[in-house]
């Protein structure tokens, strides 16, 4: 297929990178940075607007920050929209209001184009290691149009519903994710105050029931300091910020992802914007007076 790619960030970059390593031609714009040397080395073809990319591709992918940026690469000056024709496909790939994306939807097929949401998770490991959960809200035609597309880039592919679904089964994930990284900062903030070696608890529970990927991964930064994104921070929260708009509009009740919101905002405060998210445990230890682990001698 000829395929355009907005949005070349942390995840948007391998993820494209897989896409020609499949033999699939790459459209793309970038604007905040030279394109990777390695696409262009691939055969990618720059193009000057998102309306260049569209008028090109046939299928066109966006891995973008938030609602906002998705509906302005779409549909303002010489966006996506002013360069699709019938029968092309739209795929969001960014994490954003499920509401919108219905309202997105709606306007792409008023153009001919079918619209498919499909975020993901797993982060910059499994962008990088075609490992990502991708969860989809197409039609079904859509989807399975798309689908080869979606195993160079991910393992776990879902057809959830109809379009918007995949949204809210994002939403859904980042308030586990959320609550499991706080409960494991809680948790290894508790062991190293009573004056236990976290690792050493980390360690005993990878063994038990308390066992699971954020206390192998996160659990560790907290433990060696390690805060570079990763997934940022900033990101978590806008996702959290989703999950209470929407939680409000259905009247439902969500006390710990507002918690665990607050704990980011206390983050941000602290010029934690893009730290990666495991670094919730610094929120909790301002509020401790205690770290978990000493942080590092940097060289000078």
């Amino acid at each position: 297929m000829k395929i355009g790619f907005i949005g070349l960030g942390i995840m948007g970059r391998p993820m494209a990178g897989h896409l020609q390593g499949g033999g699939h031609q790459l459209w793309v714009v970038q604007h905040h940075s030279p394109l990777p040397q390695d696409l262009l080395d691939g055969g990618a073809v720059d193009c000057g607007s998102a309306r260049d990319v569209a008028a090109a591709a046939d299928v066109v992918i966006l891995m973008l920050p938030d609602t906002p940026d998705v509906e302005r690469v779409l549909f303002g000056v010489d966006g996506v929209a002013a360069g699709l024709s019938a029968g092309k496909c739209v795929v969001d790939m960014s994490s954003i209001d499920p509401i919108a994306t219905r309202g997105f939807a709606e306007k792409i097929a008023a153009l001919g184009c079918d619209y498919v949401d499909a975020p993901v998770s797993g982060g910059e490991v499994g962008a990088k290691n075609a490992a990502l959960t991708i969860m989809c809200g197409a039609k079904p035609e859509a989807f399975e149009r798309i689908r080869p597309l979606f195993e160079l880039m991910g393992k776990n592919i879902t057809l959830v519903g109809d379009v918007g679904a995949g949204q809210v089964a994002k939403v859904a994930n980042q308030i586990i994710v959320a609550l499991n990284i706080e409960a494991v900062a809680e948790a290894l903030l508790f062991a190293s105050k009573a004056g236990v070696d976290p690792a050493k608890v980390r360690e005993a529970l990878m063994g038990g029931f308390a066992s699971s990927r954020v206390l192998e991964v996160h659990g560790e930064r907290m433990i060696k300091r390690t805060f570079e994104p990763g997934f940022r921070i900033e990101l978590h929260q806008k996702d959290l910020n989703l999950a209470l708009s929407s939680a409000r509009a259905l009247a439902l009740s969500l006390p710990n992802t507002a918690s665990a919101q607050q704990l980011f905002s206390a983050c941000i405060a602290h010029g934690g914007g893009g730290w990666d998210h495991s670094a919730i445990v610094r929120a909790l230890e301002v509020l401790a007076d205690h770290l978990v682990a000493a942080e590092p001698t940097r060289a000078r």
